[in-house]
């Protein structure tokens, strides 16, 4: 379990993300953990819906920029830093935020104002912890996490659009535990793209799954669901016994997810 030395509470937003949300609530808990031990009381403010992503990248900018808006009143209510447990989701809010209100003069200062504040969980853990991260008390051997049990897939929203490259391998190596990482390349999911384009969303996922089994790992960590969730898929397909468990969960449990 990774731990961090207490500071005195100070507030944080935690935006859950609409799969984290309805169905992976035990990420949005892990999370939460993780940062009430950095020295932050998360809060999830009431109101706060789809980030926009989906229609933003279907096209939809009308609908996004709806969407965008709901959620900068909703957020600009809340006090310090936004976090959120999913690179994608980030994304669209530093870069995708902006974009939406690029000609917009009064909505631009809103959306920039809250990229600047908002943060992918591992980014955020990282950045903000008040030293290098140290590992926890050492715990009894884990026969899950002899190497290499655990796989890390870096994301591509994660990786290209926010740079969070060496962030959640840190902070895995810090809590004490040992992991492979596979290739950069995309699992195949991409929000609409896996419906636009199934034919090679699902080619892409075949890879991903070949690089998993090449690994020889038994858990697939990652720190977006929406990845997590498509490969698992592939996986449940294919009657594989690997499992897929976000990042904050591995960090948060111990040994125990």
């Amino acid at each position: 379990m990774l731990t961090f030395k207490l500071l005195t509470l100070q507030p944080l937003t935690l935006f859950p993300t609409c799969l984290v949300e309805n169905f992976f609530p035990r990420v949005a808990q892990a999370a939460a953990n993780l940062l009430a031990r950095l020295g932050y009381a998360p809060h999830t403010p009431r109101g706060l819906t789809c980030c926009g992503q989906p229609a933003f990248n279907a096209g939809h900018w009308e609908e996004a920029r709806r969407m965008a808006l709901h959620t900068l009143k909703v957020l600009e209510a809340s006090e310090g830093p936004v976090v959120l447990p999913s690179g994608s989701c980030a994304g669209m809010i530093r870069h995708g935020y902006p974009q939406l209100f690029a000609d917009d003069p009064v909505n631009l200062p809103r959306a920039q104002s809250l990229a600047e504040r908002t943060y992918e969980l591992t980014e955020f853990l990282w950045s903000h912890s008040p030293a290098t991260p140290t590992p926890a008390t050492p715990q009894p051997p884990n026969p899950l996490l002899s190497p290499p049990a655990l796989a890390y897939h870096p994301s591509c929203h994660l990786l290209r659009q926010l740079g969070v490259d060496h962030q959640p391998k840190d902070l895995l190596r810090a809590a004490g535990i040992p992991f492979t990482v596979l290739s950069p390349e995309c699992c195949g999911f991409g929000g609409v793209f896996a419906v636009e384009q199934p034919e090679l969303s699902e080619a892409l996922l075949e890879r991903k799954i070949a690089d998993i089994e090449a690994s020889g790992a038994r858990i697939v960590t990652g720190c977006d669901v929406s990845c997590l969730m498509h490969i698992e898929g592939g996986l449940r397909k294919r009657g594989s016994p690997v499992r897929c468990v976000h990042i904050a969960e591995v960090l948060d449990g111990d040994g125990k997810w």
